[in-house]
């Protein structure tokens, strides 16, 4: 896999003229504990599927994972290693900076916290990258990267994840604006200081909380 970032669809241009725009902000507050729906999403009964118009042909047959940089254990596992790991199955919204939601998606995976445990993150790790095998990348915080009902899903309402959908694996951190939750995960680099990646340099937020409508930077 070359190491270039994915040229750029029109939907990419225009989501990055979307940013410099302020697109979709509303300017209004809302807070988890009192309101499910973000302030400016609409919900949805469908799954749009929103990617860099590459959809790579990864197989689980195919499909490796590797947990690299400031760990004590590198991971470096096929998808049956990847289903040895403890299994877990969580219920979460999706929020889209794009403005849907879609409520009570049904999630099979392996937690981020039981990763964690396996890989052993040294002490002065802050910050997580996200590496997809069509090229795109993403940060999170480890604390965000740790929460409680994150998980890297190969399943979605009973079934195998689709490949349109980031299948065989995704990430799911259900807390942030859903292009936090990478698609076709190949690797996750731990690290001391932190890195933007593929949307976060073109003008999205660097952490995307929906309820603080964190769309894009303020810098």
């Amino acid at each position: 896999m070359s190491d270039e970032p994915p040229s750029e669809s029109k939907l990419t241009q225009s989501k990055q003229r979307w940013a410099r725009e302020g697109k979709f902000l509303t300017g209004l507050t809302a807070r988890p504990a009192e309101q499910r729906l973000p302030p400016g999403q609409h919900l949805t009964r469908d799954w749009p599927v929103l990617d860099l118009g590459i959809v790579p042909e990864i197989g689980r047959e195919r499909w490796r994972l590797d947990v690299h940089g400031a760990v004590e254990a590198p991971l470096f596992w096929d998808f049956s290693q990847f289903m040895a790991q403890p299994q877990a199955q969580f219920v979460s919204d999706i929020h889209c900076v794009t403005t849907w939601s879609r409520y009570d998606n049904q999630w099979q995976g392996l937690a981020t916290r039981e990763l964690l445990a396996a890989c052993r993150p040294h002490a002065d790790v802050r910050h997580v990258l996200l590496h997809s095998y069509d090229g795109y990348t993403t940060n999170l915080s480890l604390e965000d990267f740790a929460a409680e009902d994150a998980l890297l899903a190969h399943a979605w309402s009973g079934a195998p994840l689709t490949a349109e959908h980031g299948g065989p694996v995704r990430l799911v951190v259900p807390q942030l604006y859903f292009w936090k939750s990478a698609k076709w995960i190949q690797s996750i680099e731990f690290v001391a200081a932190d890195a933007p990646g593929y949307w976060e340099v073109r003008g999205y937020h660097n952490r995307g909380d929906p309820w603080l409508e964190q769309r894009y930077s303020t810098d």
